[in-house]
């Protein structure tokens, strides 16, 4: 179960992809039994995810940083976005450990922060580096 979740999230192969190289070393599984397992790691891992980003939600100072990505959509392909939201109090001399969450949203609208349940802001410095992607320092 592990190379598959890898596969899929790690590099991207969708199910019917693996199930074609499963099958070619002489192993067929059906891309239901795939998408199953799939289901079954992800529901147990759940608990782990919804604490990880409670831990980041709740920090003191954040860093977001938003990547376009391709969705499909009905006859086309628009622009979702990704959200990584990191909790780094290090720098500062903060004792809790660092953590990153994503968070998935159709656009750049504010609504989506708050049903992420992030907190509001009161200051938000757009930052670039280099000829990376701008990306966003945030103070409560």
């Amino acid at each position: 179960m592990s190379e598959v979740m890898r596969a899929k999230f790690g590099l991207h192969l969708p199910l019917h992809c693996q199930g074609q190289r499963f099958a070619h070393v002489g192993v067929p599984i059906d891309v239901s039994t795939l998408a199953g397992w799939l289901g079954a790691v992800t529901t147990a891992l759940s608990p782990l995810v919804a604490r990880i980003e409670a831990h980041v939600r709740g920090a003191e100072r954040l860093h977001l940083d938003d990547t376009p990505v391709p969705v499909l959509a009905e006859g086309k392909t628009r622009t979702g976005r990704l959200w990584t939201v990191v909790r780094d109090d290090r720098p500062f001399g903060g004792p809790e450990p660092p953590a990153v969450a994503y968070f998935y949203s159709p656009d750049r609208s504010g609504g989506h922060a708050e049903r992420a349940g992030l907190p509001s802001f009161n200051c938000m410095r757009r930052q670039h580096s280099g000829s990376r992607q701008p990306f966003y320092t945030v103070w409560s």
